[in-house]
C-alpha cells in the first residue's frame, strides 16, 4: 500500500480545511494517508525535506494571500521552487495544492483545488 504524507498550513483554517476536504475525496483505502501541519507554507518544503525516505508521495496545501509588501511574492516563489526541486531530486511526486490568492474571496473560491493536487500524485504514482 502507498504512502501519502500530507503537509498543510492551516494558517487560514477555513481555507486549509477546505483544501484537506477536497484532497481527501479523491484519496482513496488504497492509500495509507498521514497529516502534518506546518505553521505557514514557508515550512512545508523542510517537513517534507525531513520525511522524504518514509512515503511515496506528498501533498503541500495552504494558501498565500497577498498583502501590501512584497512577502507574498517571495515566499510563494521560494516555496514553489523548493517543492519542485524536492520532487526532481527525490523522484517523488509532490501535489502543489498551495493556492496564491490576491484576497480572501479569490481564496475561498479555489479551496477545492487540493483534490487537483491529489490526483497529481495519484498519476504519478500510477506510473510503472
Amino acid at each position: 500500500m502507498k504512502k501519502i504524507l500530507i503537509v498543510g498550513s492551516d494558517y487560514y483554517k477555513e481555507i486549509y480545511n477546505g483544501l484537506l476536504k477536497s484532497a481527501k475525496s479523491r484519496l482513496s483505502t488504497n492509500y495509507k494517508i498521514d497529516e502534518l501541519l506546518v505553521p505557514g507554507v514557508f515550512e512545508i518544503p523542510v517537513t517534507i525535506t525531513k520525511k522524504i525516505k518514509d512515503y511515496d508521495g506528498f501533498l503541500a496545501l495552504g494558501c498565500v494571500i497577498k498583502g501590501k509588501t512584497p512577502h507574498f511574492d517571495f515566499i510563494s516563489q521560494a516555496t514553489t521552487n523548493a517543492i519542485m526541486s524536492l520532487s526532481v531530486e527525490n523522484k517523488k511526486p509532490i501535489g502543489n495544492g498551495i493556492i496564491t490568492c490576491l484576497n480572501m474571496k479569490q481564496a475561498i473560491e479555489r479551496k477545492k483545488k487540493g483534490l487537483e493536487a491529489a490526483n497529481a500524485v495519484i498519476s504519478i504514482l500510477s506510473i510503472k
